[in-house]
């Protein structure tokens, strides 16, 4: 390991990064350092500038990906080699798309559950479902974690390392309990494969699209389409935005509010001018004959 690579490490720890953040970013500064051959000390804002270049133009990566690349690189050098530039502008990051989620709706939903068929992967999605969780908080739950005496479920260190509280849906908890029955869990409420590992992320999302193939529903699905149908649900159910905020775990209500654009009742809720024609459009409407006498 270089002296840098140890800095870096170690400016790392010291602020806390999760260890996810920790290994992309240290995967972003090597893979910069071997595109020039050369340690980052002695690499300057050109040479920063052409690696860019590389990655949009010859690379051809997301936009998404290339953020990752810019804040490993911006750490290292805002940090670990203290340069006092201008950031914005010597690593400026790209203008990511504005996309917004495809929502199932309730009966999809419904449709799409029914159509998972190990009763584990059925209790995980739907879990995802009940309460809004990410799929990686999802399978990281313990027993302990469900607390039916307050109807509340746990979420231990959940994005940005922040604990919270979820509801416990009644249903949740029969499937939950449904599901204790058959399997008898130890550890992991969804253990894995691996004797005293959580079932990987990667297990439930080969089970998701296995589902979408069995349900016929067009739309993607995804683990995350469970939290993205949450919050757009109770948005159409009268939830107020804040209260969604807090049970996603959202640190900016701008995040949240961005499911205002999608829930039909916000959409919807204004009627179309068509609407207010005073007569309907003729689908086949032909031209008239004009009278020239």
């Amino acid at each position: 390991m270089t002296p840098l690579r140890q800095r870096m490490t170690e400016d790392m720890q010291v602020r806390n990064l999760s260890p996810h953040t920790q290994a992309s970013y240290l995967q972003q500064a090597s893979l910069f350092a071997r595109h020039f051959n050369k340690s980052p000390e002695h690499l300057g804002p050109e040479d920063i500038r052409a690696y860019q270049v590389y990655l949009t133009n010859e690379r051809k990566l997301s936009p998404s990906s290339i953020l990752i690349a810019v804040s490993a690189l911006r750490f290292l050098y805002k940090v670990s080699l203290k340069k006092d530039w201008t950031f914005d502008e010597i690593i400026p990051a790209p203008k990511k798309p504005q996309r917004l989620p495809v929502v199932l709706s309730p009966e999809e939903v419904l449709h799409f559950l029914q159509c998972v068929g190990s009763t584990k992967h059925r209790a995980i999605l739907t879990t995802c479902y009940a309460a809004g969780l990410r799929i990686s908080e999802s399978v990281h739950l313990k027993p302990t974690d469900v607390d039916s005496q307050r109807m509340v479920i746990r979420v231990e260190q959940g994005k940005g390392q922040k604990d919270r509280y979820v509801m416990l849906s009644p249903k949740l908890l029969e499937t939950l309990r449904h599901y204790w029955r058959a399997v008898r869990p130890k550890g992991w409420l969804f253990q894995g494969d691996i004797p005293g590992q959580p079932i990987s992320r990667s297990a439930v999302e080969l089970a998701c699209q296995k589902a979408r193939r069995l349900s016929g529903i067009g739309k993607p699905i995804s683990p995350h389409s469970m939290r993205h149908a949450f919050a757009v649900h109770l948005l159409e159910s009268g939830t107020d935005v804040r209260t969604i905020q807090l049970l996603l775990g959202h640190r900016s209500l701008a995040t949240t509010a961005r499911y205002l654009r999608i829930a039909t009742n916000k959409v919807c809720s204004t009627a179309s001018p068509l609407d207010l024609l005073p007569h309907p459009v003729c689908a086949e409407s032909k031209p008239t004959t004009p009278q020239h006498f």
